[in-house]
């Protein structure tokens, strides 16, 4: 008889809690369907006395994660973070064991440190959980679009902001609102900065351009602004434009070789496939050379749907191990070790202007000079009688909008530097960005 392969599983919280319940309740299905036998080895948490909402058996529990690395075939990293993670990563690679993790702040970071360490040390480590929860991008990405160029990806990455967004727009909740309500039905942390200023989705886009344009995105080239500073009244303006406004996350290739990888508050037309993704759910859309669009769609969160993204690379291991006694080397396509992917400083886009000005003649006029002068071609004007019906302020200050062509976002934030300083120009300028192609 084959001998189980045991696993080991460092981290205990909401999705660690998930992968112990579903490996023990689910044992025999797994093992009729996929023809091995899993056993957990061990299982570290720092608290044992804390409530869960699955009770791990009392002989499986330690506080010693170096134990669990020891005792086990593979390796499970569910702490989160970069510090305990990382070592009981690294410790576990070069003791050649495979490691699984749904951890993207780590693998978008250290990506490249960690597959490299795994080649050296003849074993792999998988990360499917790491981005979208239980929706199989990686797998999607790695497999099903092997013969395909990649030329675009974007992606709803991050359900709290969508959630968010999603109240904004339906209740005309301002942001605080909206927030303090996520948090209170539990789908935003106490501290919810990763979120809401677009750093997990961030981590998540970087993990997927790696993956789709085979390489390594240097993270701290990737441009990141969040929803914190988005209003009713903008999202409202875009809706009567044909928009939605989404926390969108981009990788695309540009003309010149390079990559934009960029998450920001972005306008798409309501024809978008994403356009109708709604609440906590994530979703993705890919562009390929031969497939052309594939949308996929899901539960990008929560104990269960992570979880079984994290048992379905434990049991791609386990079936490795079990038929050839070690683990092929199944890291990303194109990652070398090497490579890094070079990613583009500016990006190219259209824009969304709103700009709080004095009702006076030849406001236009001066501002439409500076634009012109950066290069920046306008698309279209909004009329102040067609948008003050939206503004509640009665003030002497009106919103004046601006549509433009595509320009250079190094373009955009020069000429927005010379308006902010038009004596008529009452407050900073919102820019939103518009990912739409219309000419």
């Amino acid at each position: 008889m084959v001998k189980p392969i045991k696993v080991g599983i460092i981290g205990c919280g909401v999705v660690g809690t998930g992968v112990v319940q579903i490996l023990l309740e689910q044992k025999k299905l797994i093992q009729q369907k996929a023809g091995i036998e899993i056993e957990i080895s061990a299982v570290a948490a720092r608290n044992w006395n804390k409530k869960r909402f699955y009770e791990v058996p009392k002989n499986l529990q330690t506080t010693d994660w170096k134990k669990v690395i020891e005792k086990s075939d593979i390796v499970v990293e569910l702490v989160g973070g970069v510090d305990v993670a990382k070592e009981a990563v690294v410790q576990a690679l070069k003791a050649g064991k495979p490691v699984v993790t749904a951890n993207k702040h780590l693998i978008a970071e250290y990506g490249k440190e960690l597959v490299s360490l795994a080649r050296e040390n003849k074993t792999t480590i998988l990360f499917e959980a790491a981005v979208g929860g239980g929706i199989p991008l990686i797998k999607v990405l790695k497999e099903s679009l092997v013969s395909n160029n990649v030329e675009e990806i974007q992606g709803i990455l991050n359900g709290t902001t969508n959630y968010i967004l999603t109240r904004m727009e339906e209740d005309n909740l301002p942001f605080k609102e909206a927030l303090k309500e996520a948090q209170e039905k539990g789908y935003a942390e106490a501290d919810p900065t990763f979120d809401i200023e677009g750093i997990d989705a961030a981590h998540k886009i970087t993990i997927l351009a790696n993956l789709a344009f085979g390489g390594f995105v240097d993270f701290k080239k990737v441009f990141v602004e969040g929803i914190t500073n988005v209003e009713v009244l903008d999202i409202k303006l875009g809706r009567e434009l044909g928009y939605t406004l989404k926390l969108l996350a981009i990788a695309k290739k540009n003309s010149k070789g390079q990559v934009e990888v960029r998450v920001h508050p972005t306008f798409i037309p309501m024809d978008n496939p994403l356009s109708n993704v709604r609440g906590v759910f994530n979703a993705v859309l890919f562009k390929s050379d031969y497939l052309g669009k594939l949308k996929l769609q899901g539960a990008g969160a929560g104990a269960y749907p992570t979880a079984t993204a994290v048992v379905q690379d434990i049991v791609q291991l386990a079936k490795q191990l079990s038929c050839c006694g070690k683990t092929f080397d199944i890291t990303p396509l194109g990652w070398k070790g090497k490579e890094e992917i070079p990613v583009a400083e500016d990006f190219y886009s259209r824009y969304y202007l709103r700009l709080d000005v004095e009702d006076k003649p030849g406001v236009l006029h001066q501002i439409a000079g500076i634009l012109a002068e950066k290069n920046i071609s306008i698309a279209g004007v909004l009329q102040q009688e067609w948008v003050l019906k939206f503004v509640n302020d009665k003030n002497s200050a009106i919103p004046l909008i601006i549509l433009t062509h595509k320009a250079y976002e190094s373009q955009i934030k020069e000429a927005l530097k010379e308006i902010q300083k038009l004596p008529f120009v009452k407050k900073k300028p919102v820019l939103i960005r518009v990912e739409e192609e219309r000419y």
